[in-house]
């Protein structure tokens, strides 16, 4: 009987001490954001991932095989979830490739940079396993801007005159006519006068004098910065980066009534757009057009490969207690935030990229530290002087936070050459602002009051001279 005991005791204690088989993990959810720049595919699973990956040609194929994980409903939904329109993605097929072992197979429209990266859990996220599909030759933002009719209104009819040539003889971009400006209303009336050189022959311009009763903000225009042909002057456009908050894995903010801030500050953003876009000698970079996400340096670079005159990235602000409410617009400051609440937004933005989700190894940190050293006094100042005319404007239809602008290490505004601001629209978190931040009368009253603060801000501070010419 006692060898019986010390028998069944031995079988007790191996069963303890055996280890027991490894569980598999869970895919909690699968997302899929398709956008021209690259589409991003993210499991969230209840545990870390290991994954591997390689590339097959002829036909274009991404295989991705993932350990410790076993095949479940959430993750067949993924197949699903890959929509027609899908710049880079035809399908994807998923099954068991071998025990504990998952094989997705993405079948591409074209060939494509994969970036295959793990994320520790972050706000509301568990842990993430994302694929981020970029095209071999990365978009290029002017020619998605030509491509797009952002260039100028005539960029999108059928019938163009040759390249660099309107039918009238007048200089073109992208098959467009250079638009007119006040200035360039002057140069031509200066021109037809024999004038081209602009200078007075003592008799009374009635062009001049009726410039001179033009609203200061309507008298901004573009410098004349080099001669075409016989003294013809060639006329600058204004290109303005906006810069819709968040985006695609990252939500931003949220309202009480379910609303994200990465919706409505794009709503906001389109709304802009198109009233920037009225005024003939100005058009617009998009940072992001659709919902998903873009780092925050990604977004200063964007600004400046398009040469922008001025960058204003556009939010909706929350905060713990919900009767918070007012406008601000915020820019850089090199010697630390104006106020606690300035440096609590701007660390709380600067998170976007933990929330949204950057491969860290392949996320130049040193060029944020560059951006951020070349920040200049000067981007500053002119920084300043665009927040206060943008932020006297918005005083005019809503509550202002502070009556200031307010500065702080926002790492969206480090474009060392570009005038840049932060616009928080109004507080998500506010039950009555939310409200207003989803009717579409304020949107508009919103967006024709950053375009006035913006033109306000070049009638008293000409933009210098650039490369880039109409």
């Amino acid at each position: 009987m006692r060898r019986t005991i010390l028998k069944a005791g031995g079988t007790l204690l191996l069963s303890v001490l055996a280890p027991l088989p490894a569980r598999a993990a869970q895919i909690l959810a699968v997302r899929v954001w398709p956008a021209d720049d690259y589409t991003r595919v993210t499991l969230e699973n209840d545990s870390s991932l290991k994954a591997t990956h390689f590339i097959v040609k002829d036909p274009d194929r991404l295989v991705v095989d993932i350990e410790g994980l076993e095949l479940n409903p959430t993750l067949k939904s993924l197949v699903a979830k890959i929509q027609s329109n899908d710049p880079y993605i035809k399908q994807v097929r998923v099954g068991q490739n071998r025990p504990n072992v998952v094989r997705l197979v993405f079948d591409l429209k074209e060939e494509v940079t994969p970036q295959v990266f793990t994320l520790a859990p972050a706000g509301n996220y568990k842990h993430r396993l994302i694929f981020d599909l970029y095209p071999v030759k990365a978009v290029d933002p002017i020619a998605a801007m030509i491509e797009k009719g952002n260039w100028s209104d005539e960029a999108g009819k059928a019938t163009q005159p040759a390249a660099g040539a309107a039918r009238d003889g007048t200089p073109t971009v992208g098959g467009a006519p250079a638009p007119s400006t006040p200035g360039a209303d002057v140069a031509q009336a200066q021109k037809a006068d024999g004038k081209a050189d602009g200078k007075p022959d003592g008799k009374p311009d009635a062009r001049a004098d009726a410039r001179t009763a033009i609203k200061p903000e309507d008298r901004f225009e573009a410098r004349s910065e080099a001669k075409a042909g016989a003294g013809q002057k060639m006329v600058r456009m204004l290109t303005i980066a906006l810069d819709p908050g968040h985006g695609g894995e990252d939500p931003g903010a949220s309202g009480s009534n379910g609303s994200h801030e990465k919706d409505i500050v794009l709503a906001i953003a389109k709304r802009l757009k198109s009233r920037i876009e009225e005024h003939p000698n100005m058009r617009v970079m998009l940072t992001r057009d659709a919902d998903y996400f873009v780092p925050l340096g990604t977004r200063v670079e964007k600004a400046r490969k398009v040469q922008a005159d001025l960058f204003v990235s556009i939010h909706a602000d929350a905060f713990v207690e919900p009767t918070a409410r007012g406008s601000s617009v915020f820019v850089l400051s090199e010697k630390g935030a104006s106020s606690s609440a300035a440096r609590w937004l701007a660390n709380k933005e600067n998170l976007a990229d933990t929330i949204g989700g950057v491969n860290v190894k392949s996320h130049d940190k040193q060029l944020a530290s560059v951006l951020f050293d070349l920040s200049t006094t000067a981007q500053i100042n002119d920084s300043l002087k665009l927040g206060k005319a943008v932020l006297g404007e918005i005083g005019g239809i809503n509550r202002l936070h502070r009556g200031a602008v307010e500065q702080a290490g926002f790492a969206v505004l480090k474009a060392p050459d570009i005038p840049s601001i932060l616009v928080e629209t109004a507080f998500i978190s506010n039950p009555e602002e939310e409200a207003k931040l989803l009717d579409n009368a304020y949107q508009d009253q919103l967006a024709d009051a950053i375009v006035k603060g913006i033109r306000r801000y070049f009638a008293k501070n000409p933009p210098l001279s650039k490369n880039r010419l109409t």
